[in-house]
């Protein structure tokens, strides 16, 4: 302990970040990396899939979006809670073997339905990944660091993207061109693909395994204990959000709490069977329902049980709006992550190799250095200004509209290859800000359940409609060729510039409340929520 020179008193030394938390850091990376190589493998498989199974553009961008992302969102829920009170460390490790094993039987699928079950099954496995992940890194870095850190790990995003669509395309071109009529027991070059990404995730997984687990909340000197029955409240978080126990739990909240969800339920299935009258899509707007319904009933179920974590999450309108801004971020993103090989294989006439290796690498480096740049200028925005890190989240919504506008209209790749670079570095400078300040408006102990909160946004809003809205769109304006319908994907994904304004609206709301918010964290977390 250090003495101060001017009043005598004992001067205590500010947190710091060890060489050991960046090593930790960078295991959390290639995590990362790994969980969107199994994501993100589907785009550049997308083509032959849709090919080989008889899909529609809106049946792709389902099992590229909501069939993962509905079981992501929800199991990050009871799994968030789960990573704030016990072995973040084992938790991921687990996650990581359950979502490895899951891509590798997606190598096994022979029509959307099997598909789309071993996709459910990575979106629970992954749903481990990032609750654990940022608070790890929020207990191996201080506050002052932390927007850099969460943005290092977050490369791991747009690395992983990257890298998928490179390797997809290798291992697709030389199993198709090994076993032209399909190999060992009749796998072609897709199913082989999922194959050879899921396996080595296994081994990863004992790597995480081997990693020490550090000292709740002791970076922000509010140390936080653990529960003493973890399991128990994971169980009774999950059959909050598994119908038809969610009827069950509201019940025992009374009479109120049981018409109200029931309520919920009927309004959420009419507007599900309605879209689905309209769209013809069953198993998206049934995944949506489902979705929707059990996050309300889970929201129910925490504000009884949990109300200092409600109020800092759901009653508080700056949490909620940052959150939903970055969401339609990620939906753009993920939709143009998701579709920007298929556009320009099927719309550009562009060779699957060339195109996989010059976007994997466009979006693994801008991905890379949007990220890095955006953690990095959202943390020095935050020492001028408490709100500052918004203004991050505004520009990634606001600079991808004109690469994106010119890279989809113009029929030269090079043009088209710059643009989806610039849109994709543009996007990505959010996300450590938008990451950054929704833990800062919680305490330690509900870092895991705030990231499983944002999460909802950027999975359920982001990546649930994203990839679905463009082919969707596509499919509704497409023409039918040979009595097939070859489906727009311009004009689809043209249309994603149409939410920018929605986003900024939210975000400037955001902007103002933040500082407010931030501020009263402790007097909220006893008291009624504030809605400024």
């Amino acid at each position: 302990m250090a003495e101060d020179d001017t009043t005598g008193a004992p001067a205590f030394a500010a947190p710091k970040a060890t060489g050991y938390s960046w090593y930790v850091l960078t295991v959390l990376v290639v995590v990362y990396i790994l969980n969107f190589i199994d994501r993100q493998i589907v785009s550049i498989l997308a083509v032959d899939i849709k090919a080989d199974l008889g899909l529609t553009d809106a049946d792709m961008g389902f099992l590229g979006g909501a069939a993962f992302a509905v079981f992501y969102a929800l199991f990050g829920i009871p799994l968030g809670r789960l990573a704030d009170n016990w072995s973040r460390v084992k938790l991921l490790s687990i996650g990581l073997s359950l979502w490895s094993v899951m891509t590798a039987l997606s190598g096994f699928a022979y029509n959307q339905f099997s598909l789309t079950l071993a996709r459910m099954g990575v979106g629970v496995g992954e749903a481990t990944a990032s609750p654990t992940a940022y608070s790890l890194i929020s207990d191996y870095f201080p506050k002052r660091q932390r927007a850099t850190a969460l943005a290092i790990y977050s490369s791991g995003l747009y690395l992983g993207g990257g890298v998928s669509l490179f390797i997809g395309a290798s291992i697709v071109e030389a199993w198709n061109r090994a076993y032209p009529g399909g190999g060992p027991i009749g796998l072609v070059g897709w199913q082989a693909a999922f194959l050879a990404v899921g396996v080595p995730g296994l081994l990863v997984a004992l790597w995480v395994a081997t990693l020490r687990e550090p000292a709740r909340g002791a970076m922000d000197g509010v140390v936080s204990p653990s529960s003493p029955n973890p399991f128990h409240e994971f169980f009774r978080d999950l059959s909050t959000i598994v119908p038809p126990f969610t009827l069950i739990g509201a019940a025992q909240r009374g009479a109120t709490a049981f018409a109200i969800n029931v309520g919920f339920a009927i309004a959420i299935s009419a507007f599900a069977w309605w879209m689905v009258g309209l769209t013809g899509n069953f198993p998206q707007w049934s995944a949506i329902g489902l979705g929707y319904y059990a996050v309300f009933s889970w929201a129910c179920t925490l504000r009884a049980r949990d109300p200092a974590t409600f109020r800092l999450i759901w009653g508080t309108p700056a949490f909620i709006c940052t959150t939903l801004g970055y969401g339609l971020v990620a939906l753009a993103a993920y939709a143009i992550a998701f579709w920007s090989a298929p556009y320009a294989e099927t719309v550009l006439g562009l060779p699957k190799q060339e195109l996989a290796f010059i976007l994997g690498a466009n979006g693994a480096l801008a991905g890379f250095v949007g990220v890095i740049l955006g953690g990095r200028i959202a943390d020095y925005l935050r020492t001028r200004n408490p709100a500052g890190r918004i203004l991050m989240i505004i520009f990634g919504v606001v600079a991808p509209i004109i690469p994106i506008w010119v890279g989809y209209t113009t029929a030269n790749s090079t043009i088209f290859y710059a643009m989806n670079f610039f849109a994709g570095m543009f996007g990505a400078t959010a996300l450590g800000a938008a990451a950054a300040t929704t833990q800062d408006l919680v305490l330690p102990r509900m870092r895991g359940t705030a990231t499983a909160a944002f999460f909802l946004g950027t999975t359920l809003v982001g990546l649930s409609f994203g990839p679905y809205m463009v082919g969707q769109i596509s499919d509704l304006t497409g023409t039918i060729v040979d009595g097939k319908l070859v489906g727009d994907l311009r004009t689809g994904i043209l249309s994603l510039i149409g939410v920018a304004p929605i986003a900024l609206g939210l975000l400037l709301y955001a902007y103002r409340a933040v500082p407010r918010a931030e501020a009263t964290i402790v007097e909220r977390a006893g008291g009624a929520p504030t809605f400024e």
